[in-house]
C-alpha cells in the first residue's frame, strides 16, 4: 500500500485516478475546494478528503497532518478550456500554486511529485525559435503549464525530490463536464446537429479517461526522474479520421462539415516521443474507441 496525495481530486482526471488507486487499496488523500466535489470517493475507507483552495495551500501541511508520502499528483488547475485561456493572471497564478504544491510535497517528505501537463506545451516549443508566429490564446495556458514544469523541475532537482510529468492529449470520457471539442461534437451528434470543423488533415489524438488514469499510474510508479511523458497513443491519425470514426459511432447519418474553420493548430509530432512512456513503463492505450465513445455518449445523455 502506498500513501498518495491528489490535488484536484474532485475533477475529471483526479477523481478517476483517485478511485482507481483506492480500489487497489492505496491510501489516497484527496484535495479539492469542497468536500462535496469528492463525494463519490468518500465511500472508501482508505480515502481522506481535504478541503483547500489555492489560497489555502499555505495551510495544507497542517490540513494533511502527516508525513512520509510516496506520491503527490498535482492536477488542480483553474481554467483549462475556452475563454479562461485569455485570463493570463489566472494562468500565471496556477504556476505559483503548482510550485507551492511541489514545495509542500518536499516538506511532508513525499518521495515523488507528478505534474499534469498538456500536449499544447509542444505547440509553444515549436514557436520558440521562430521570428514570427501567430499563437492562439491556448498558448497562454500552454506557456504557463510549461513554465510550471521548468520551475517545478528546478525546485525538485535542488530539493532532492523525484519529478515526473504527463503531457495529456485531448481527453474524453465520463465525468468530463467541459466544453472541450469531443464533448461539443458528441453533443451535436446526439442532437442530430451538423458539426462545423476545421479541414482536419493534421495529426491529432484523442485519449479516453481510463487510459489517462493508467498512464498516470505508470508515470507515478515507474516513470523516470526529471522526465515528462506524452500521454496518448503511440500511433496517430489525422483529425478528420478521428472525427469520422466518432461520427460513425454516434450518428452515422450526419455529414461532418470539414473546412468551415481555419486550421489554427498543426502540432509538430516530430518533436514528440510517443513511445517514451511505453519504453520506460510498458504503458500503452488499450481502450476500445467504439466502446469508450458509446459509454461517454450515454453519460452525456444522462448529464
Amino acid at each position: 500500500m502506498k500513501k498518495i496525495i491528489i490535488t484536484g481530486a474532485g475533477g475529471f482526471i483526479g477523481a478517476h485516478l483517485a478511485e482507481h488507486l483506492l480500489k487497489k487499496q492505496h491510501k489516497v488523500y484527496g484535495i479539492d475546494i469542497k468536500k462535496e466535489y469528492m463525494y463519490n470517493l468518500c465511500q472508501y475507507d482508505n480515502f481522506v478528503p481535504i478541503e483547500a483552495s489555492f489560497l489555502e495551500y499555505d495551510q495544507l501541511i497542517e490540513k494533511i497532518g502527516e508525513k512520509d508520502f510516496d506520491l503527490f499528483y498535482h492536477f488542480a488547475w483553474q481554467g483549462v478550456f475556452g475563454d479562461s485561456f485569455k485570463d493570463y493572471e489566472m494562468q500565471l497564478n496556477n504556476v505559483k500554486f503548482a510550485c507551492d504544491a511541489l514545495m509542500i510535497a518536499k516538506k511532508i517528505e513525499c518521495k515523488k511529485f507528478v505534474f499534469a501537463g498538456t500536449i499544447n506545451e509542444f505547440e509553444v516549443k515549436k514557436y520558440l525559435n521562430k521570428d514570427y508566429f501567430e499563437p492562439r490564446y491556448t498558448c497562454i495556458y500552454a506557456s504557463c503549464k510549461m513554465l510550471s514544469e521548468m520551475i517545478a523541475k528546478t525546485l525538485a532537482f535542488n530539493n532532492e525530490i523525484e519529478y515526473s510529468a504527463g503531457l495529456i492529449a485531448m481527453a474524453y470520457g465520463e465525468g468530463n463536464r467541459s466544453n472541450m471539442l469531443p464533448n461539443v461534437v458528441m453533443r451535436q451528434l446526439i442532437n442530430s446537429e451538423v458539426p462545423k470543423l476545421i479541414e482536419g488533415n493534421n495529426l491529432y489524438d484523442l485519449i479516453y479517461i481510463d487510459d489517462i488514469v493508467r498512464a498516470f499510474e505508470a508515470i507515478g510508479f515507474k516513470g523516470k526522474n526529471m522526465k515528462s511523458y506524452y500521454v496518448g497513443h503511440r500511433k496517430l491519425k489525422k483529425f478528420k479520421e478521428w472525427l469520422e470514426d466518432l461520427k460513425n459511432i454516434v450518428n452515422p447519418n450526419i455529414e461532418l462539415l470539414f473546412g468551415e474553420y481555419k486550421d489554427t493548430l498543426d502540432m509538430d509530432y516530430s518533436i514528440i516521443d510517443t513511445d517514451a512512456l511505453y519504453e520506460d513503463t510498458g504503458f500503452e492505450c488499450k481502450a476500445d474507441f467504439e466502446e469508450s465513445i458509446l459509454a461517454t455518449v450515454e453519460w452525456l445523455k444522462e448529464n
